[in-house]
């Protein structure tokens, strides 16, 4: 499975609000507490679950976007980042309610990767693919 974000023009529904690709839909989102505050511009439907041991252990919901098409909008204050293994990725985290909204992925440095489960909306509308985050070296060219 290739997850793209592809700018075609498609309709989709979301909770009765038409999707267009073409120019995306921005969703809000946050941590718990609400300090930390998004928004992200999703141009389809299509999410990743990873299974690698920190996707897994958090029930991180991926969603690639790029630079343009999220905006922090509250908390850069509130949050704290974790690094481990290559150390390229950063992975935001609420140092108050400790809810991870969002990472800076090393599959894609220069854009996000947001937590479908922090959208204000939710994330029952996304198709969800499982993508092999444990053989991630191998698996990370099926990521557009």
């Amino acid at each position: 499975m290739t997850l793209t974000l592809d700018r075609r023009s498609t309709k989709t529904e979301e909770r009765g609000k038409s999707m267009d690709s073409s120019e995306g839909q921005w969703f809000d989102g946050g941590c718990h507490c609400g300090k930390v505050r998004f928004q992200v511009r999703l141009y389809s439907e299509s999410a990743l679950a990873c299974n690698c041991s920190i996707c897994a252990k958090k029930g991180f919901i991926n969603l690639i976007a790029a630079a343009e098409d999220f905006r922090l909008l509250a908390g850069e204050d509130h949050l704290s980042t974790y690094r481990f293994n290559t150390g390229k990725a950063e992975h935001r985290f609420c140092t108050t309610c400790g809810i991870h909204p969002f990472t800076r992925p090393r599959s894609h440095p220069d854009g996000y990767d947001i937590n479908a489960r922090c959208l204000d909306a939710g994330f029952e509308f996304l198709s969800i693919t499982p993508f092999d985050g444990q053989n991630w070296e191998e698996s990370v060219g099926s990521i557009t």
